[in-house]
């Protein structure tokens, strides 16, 4: 069999074209969405609650986003990955406030203390975490008490301080059609 460079085919040899700005568009939402680990639905919801806030759309949707429970875990070095990090939250180890939350989607305030819980502190993901985290490095708007475990959000997430996630823009505007 010759291999050819085209697709078969009537147009296989016909230039192909580049992605659309919508499809550009969708891409880079969905990758964003498989990220953070988020339904279609909620990434629109939180679109909905920030078109109506003032301020830069990029910064409110990415604040929103880093401020789920479940990310800030990931983001406290407690899970190697969100979906972890979910996980944990969902079977309600980790606490908020001295408060049990459960719901890996819960918008964490500023100024908010999230700790592990003290049984929880003896299972096999947190054993040996005080040793792991002695070599990680804690984002600038999180502080990390390392021996006693307990995490604080000192300020709002900033698209400077969380790195390259995904085209922030694209997705705004895909969401404003």
């Amino acid at each position: 069999m010759i291999r050819k460079p085209y697709i078969p085919g009537l147009h296989g040899k016909a230039r192909r074209r580049g992605l659309s700005e919508y499809g550009q568009q969708l891409i880079e939402k969905q990758k964003v969405r498989h990220v953070y680990g988020i339904s279609e639905k909620q990434f629109k919801n939180y679109f909905k609650e920030i078109v109506d806030q003032k301020g830069n759309k990029e910064e409110l949707l990415v604040s929103k986003l880093e401020s789920r429970l479940d990310n800030i875990v990931f983001r406290l070095g407690w899970a190697q990955s969100r979906a972890l990090a979910r996980q944990l939250v969902n079977h309600g180890h980790i606490s908020v406030n001295q408060r049990k939350v459960d719901i890996p989607s819960y918008q964490v305030k500023k100024e908010a203390f999230i700790q592990i819980k003290e049984k929880s502190k003896k299972l096999a993901p947190f054993r040996d975490l005080k040793t792991i985290l002695k070599k990680y490095e804690v984002p600038v708007w999180l502080s990390l008490d390392k021996q006693k475990l307990i995490g604080k959000i000192i300020d709002q997430p900033k698209i400077a301080d969380i790195g390259k996630v995904g085209e922030i823009g694209m997705i705004i505007e895909y969401y404003s059609r």
